[in-house]
């Protein structure tokens, strides 16, 4: 198959005009099923979905009281690694989006799922030297997802240009899933019955180094596979092609198309200050809750296990907590906050969002005295986070145009790394040093009301005025 798939009829004219009835046109039966390609997005997000099931490995990394780790890694260590990761990935994000302008998107998924994979093949036999797990499962780790991240997004986009937000929500969904997968393998509670590929010493409830490295190097072999295979049928549409019976929207009479912003106009702009700010708090929020939920819930003095649950019960609340609460509804959120929009606008939509992600943010820290008020608040945080992943890229293409999206947003994104960095690092220094969860939480829920505040001074019609600006 060829990276680019050629039809042999002519293709049809990408305006709507008479002469489209005099042309040749490319047969649905000429290329593949488009949705082929969805399967292969949702294959390539799953696996990529492995740095939000990080809170899989908080435990067995670091150890506690009653299970000892062999590995000795303070908290705030455990959550360095999983920052780098996130970092590493917004930093390649920005250059994936300009290999897809020379390269093929089935060549850069491929690079992506190799690198990926190498590194948490690496990443299980560096033993337990923090540095190298900072390096491997941190940083060439995050490089792979980070690389194949874009590619389903923006070939997706190309074979459903009638259904942009749909294929979308449907990719990007698959990556909030993924980390479902990967933590009921790894470290499932134990009311399910059944033993993850994380298991305790018997007798001693020890962590071990060797059992632990064996399942990072597992997950480096399916990830490796998984990305690999989808990324077979990341190809581009033929140029011209469009979905049967679908005509592009005209433009208003006098109107010209919008060439877009360059990313150097773009950060002119206050507007894209704006939208950089609040995807760093929306980034800090959720990811400091993903990244210490199990922390949180095992905490002596804020959660379960300081309100008269046994400890047993306070990781199984933990573990179904970050396991099934905040993935799925991470994959939810991307898809109905991204509807919501598109029936209120993006500001009202960001303002909404975050409003109601400060509101869980001060609530998440009063609920370990009830596993059920637990879930819900996790669940909603969770959802929320998962609209930042639908409501930028979209306010991006809004603003500074639909054609140049892969490459701006990739800058929007870096966003997504600053944030990355300083939310579970402020959880893991808290915890380090003795004090309440509090002290992250309540910070968290402040900065989520200053950028409800941002949210509505944000104008994109400020900028779309200037579109001569572009280059």
């Amino acid at each position: 198959m060829s990276d680019e798939l050629k039809p042999t009829d002519d293709v049809m004219p990408e305006n709507g005009s008479n002469d489209e009835a005099k042309q040749p046109q490319v047969s649905e039966k000429k290329v593949m099923n488009r949705w082929v390609v969805v399967m292969g997005a949702i294959l390539i997000q799953l696996a990529l979905g492995a740095i939000y099931a990080w809170s899989a490995f908080t435990t067995p990394l670091q150890g506690n009281a009653l299970n000892p780790s062999e590995y000795g890694f303070s908290k705030t260590e455990v959550q360095l690694i999983f920052s780098a990761g996130l970092a590493s990935f917004a930093v390649l994000v920005i250059i994936a989006g300009r290999l897809l302008k020379t390269h093929s998107p089935r060549n850069i998924a491929l690079l992506g799922g190799v690198i990926l994979g190498l590194g948490y093949l690496l990443g299980g036999l560096v033993g337990a030297s923090f540095i190298g797990k900072l390096f491997t499962i941190g940083i060439i780790g995050g490089a792979g997802i980070g690389l194949a991240y874009v590619v389903p997004i923006a070939t997706g986009v190309k074979w459903f240009p009638d259904k942009k937000g749909l294929v979308t929500g449907l990719a990007v969904a698959g990556f909030g899933f993924g980390a479902f997968i990967w933590i009921l393998l790894a470290n499932p509670p134990s009311i399910l019955g059944f033993s993850g590929l994380i298991v305790q010493e018997t007798g001693a409830f020890v962590y071990t180094v060797a059992n632990v490295d064996m399942v990072f190097m597992i997950y480096g072999v399916i990830f490796l596979v998984m990305v690999v295979l989808g990324s077979l049928v990341m190809v581009n549409p033929p140029e011209g092609w469009k979905p049967a019976g679908w005509n592009p929207p005209a433009l208003a009479p006098g109107k010209k198309a919008s060439k877009g912003f360059s990313p150097r106009a773009m950060m002119k702009s206050p507007q894209f200050w704006m939208l950089w700010t609040m995807f760093i708090v929306g980034a800090l929020a959720g990811l400091m809750v993903i990244g210490n939920v199990q922390n949180f819930a095992k905490d002596p003095v804020d959660g379960f296990a300081g309100h008269g649950f046994t400890p047993d019960q306070a990781i199984d609340f933990a573990v179904l907590g970050a396991a099934i609460c905040l993935p799925i509804f991470n994959g939810a959120g991307r898809i109905v906050w991204g509807q919501v929009s598109d029936k209120i606008g993006r500001k009202k939509a960001l303002m909404s969002m975050f409003l109601f992600q400060g509101v869980m943010m001060a609530a998440f820290f009063y609920t370990t005295s009830n596993e059920y008020a637990f879930y819900i608040v996790a669940a909603l945080i969770g959802f929320n986070f998962g609209g930042n992943f639908a409501l930028f890229p979209a306010a991006t293409a809004d603003t500074f145009g639909s054609d140049k999206v892969g490459i701006n947003y990739g800058f929007v994104f870096t966003a997504y790394g600053i944030g990355g960095i300083a939310g579970p690092y402020l959880a893991g220094f808290v915890q380090d040093q003795g004090m309440s969860f509090s002290y992250a939480f309540f910070p968290a829920a402040i900065m989520c009301f200053v950028a409800a505040g941002l949210a509505l001074m944000y104008k994109p019609e400020a900028v779309n005025k200037e579109e001569e600006n572009a280059a």
